[in-house]
């Protein structure tokens, strides 16, 4: 069981999504406060009926919908317009299946009869009078007022339904929340509750129960209940004592720690406790359809990840994995061919990739592919001197760094340049190419022909085969003495200078970068810079 397409409308930073996800693996990029977490947060609440593991009833409040939604009702209503509240939709298209008939219809935005389930925070009927009352100011009017909303939780076939109702189970993992010593023990337990049987939860629920009633018993107990006893007529005409809370709502799962080796869990490192986290909630996936994962590279190194994510590719096999990270290495591991990368408003994938290219990043997991994927705007360059002078480069156009003007640039190799540069062309990044002509033009220009005629891809070299290295452009830019004096040295040649240049790429390259002498950059290094 597989959701096909979720659409978001209204919900947070969800102003208007429609996204279709992969049967099995999803990689969830985008850049921070695109809403990432927020369409799994979606998700788990249109499946489970739950936000912040209660009901969503508990949970309605004006700042779940969207901040463009609320201001367009406030100014509406302030310029006299007849304001229709807003409301939010989430619904999640199913993959088509028997055992989900039930939920077969189309009752959806779409009109497509297919088997989903939809839920609305929408406006209720009933208040129609009280709400006409309440516009009647609307300078008084300063959020949505949730007080006249419901929930209404519905299959595509028009039916009302619970979290029971729905075949499809959900699994939210958000192992980044260790915010305090409750955060880790509630979750934990949490788990717990769902590993044991309905058996094993009354017999934990009795025993809890038994050792509260000893409490009262202890003797050092019944001399501070007598001592509290002698506070009658003082406080409260009735006897006061202190015992263990007997009430249901304080059951075993709120009174017990979880512990490691003895150890309260809050006071395990906190690479482990999101480890735990992670791997034991997933033993639940007999009995999950999805997970949810939120950031598993949190607190961990790199063989502790690598080992976690092993371990949740097996995990979920048959399953749906739906997957945010800002991890090149969870990216590249599980494959690129397998991300999805959302802007906040509409979502591209990488399905298109060449079998090659593929292949080429699972092998690789070390690979920026997450940087050129997350770039607004990226330079991609041969080695660390090239990414150096490009940044000098920067430094003496626009008196800033790359960074602060928008734009990464990136170390590649450049056998792999044309791997990227799919990624760039799928995603519609814009992206430059720094490169040698390393003495053969001809063959450059054939290597990079499909990107001649690209809105957002430009290949920026020097023609000179004379000069096909970036010394030898740096040196026909220049002449001896403005190198030398940059450099520090006091070669009586060019070739005696190119030799040390050559030999210390990265040595050079980081004095002309440090360097206060004005020295040219080599035009097409200008040209990439270029801001347009």
């Amino acid at each position: 069981m597989y959701i096909k397409k979720l659409i978001v409308q209204n919900y947070r930073s969800l102003k208007d999504v429609d996204i279709d996800f992969n049967d099995e693996l999803n990689i969830m990029v985008g850049d921070n406060e695109t809403g990432k977490s927020t369409l799994l947060e979606a998700i788990n609440l249109v499946l489970r009926g739950q936000l912040n593991g209660r009901s969503i009833h508990y949970e309605l409040h004006p700042f779940l919908f969207n901040n463009d939604v609320t201001r367009k009702y406030i100014d509406e209503l302030k310029d006299r317009n007849n304001s229709i509240p807003p409301e939010i939709v989430i619904e999640v298209y199913l993959k088509d299946e028997s055992d989900l008939a039930r939920l077969k219809g189309t009752n959806n935005s779409l009109k497509d009869n297919q088997p989903g389930v939809s839920l609305k925070i929408e406006f209720d009927d009933t208040y129609n009078g009280e709400y006409s009352e309440y516009i009647k100011n609307p300078e008084q009017v300063k959020n949505i007022p949730i007080e006249y909303y419901k929930v209404t939780w519905r299959s595509f076939a028009d039916e009302n339904i619970t979290s029971r109702s729905i075949p499809i189970k959900p699994l939210f993992i958000d192992a980044s929340k260790i915010n305090n010593n409750l955060g880790p023990n509630r979750y934990i337990i949490n788990i717990v509750r769902d590993l044991l049987t309905p058996e094993q939860l009354a017999e934990a629920s009795l025993s809890y129960r038994r050792l509260k009633d000893t409490f009262s018993d202890d003797s050092n107990i019944q001399k501070i209940n007598a001592r509290l006893s002698q506070k009658r007529g003082e406080i409260t005409d009735k006897d006061l004592s202190i015992s263990l809370d007997t009430m249901s709502k304080s059951g075993w799962d709120s009174g017990i720690a979880p512990h490691l080796n003895e150890i309260p869990l809050p006071l395990i490192g906190k690479g482990e406790q999101s480890t735990i986290k992670i791997k034991l909630a997933m033993e639940l996936s007999d009995e999950k359809n999805i997970f949810l994962i939120e950031e598993p590279e949190n607190h961990l190194s790199f063989t502790n990840l690598n080992t976690l994510i092993s371990r949740m590719y097996k995990k979920a096999q048959g399953k749906q994995l739906i997957i945010t990270t800002h991890s090149n290495f969870v990216l590249n591991k599980l494959g690129v061919g397998n991300v999805l990368f959302f802007n906040g408003n509409r979502c591209m994938t990488l399905k298109d990739l060449d079998e090659e290219t593929h292949d080429y990043f699972m092998r690789l997991p070390g690979h920026n592919t997450l940087r050129l994927i997350l770039a607004k705007k990226a330079v991609l360059v041969e080695g660390p001197s090239d990414e150096l002078i490009v940044q000098k480069a920067f430094l003496q156009e626009y008196n800033e760094m790359p960074l602060e003007c928008g734009v990464d640039v990136i170390t590649v190799a450049s056998l792999a340049f044309k791997r990227f540069l799919e990624i760039a062309e799928i995603l519609e990044i814009d992206t430059v190419v720094v490169t040698d002509n390393d003495g053969d033009v001809i063959a450059l220009r054939k290597k990079y022909k499909d990107y001649c005629l690209s809105s957002n891809i430009r290949i920026c070299y020097d023609s000179d085969e004379c000069h096909k290295t970036l010394e030898l452009q740096l040196l026909k830019a220049n002449d001896l003495d403005i190198l030398n004096e940059a450099l520090g040295k006091k070669y009586a040649d060019e070739k005696t200078l190119l030799k040390y240049m050559t030999k210390n790429k990265t040595e050079y390259a980081l004095r002309l970068f440090e360097t206060n002498v004005n020295f040219t950059i080599p035009e097409y290094i200008k040209n990439a810079i270029k801001q347009e």
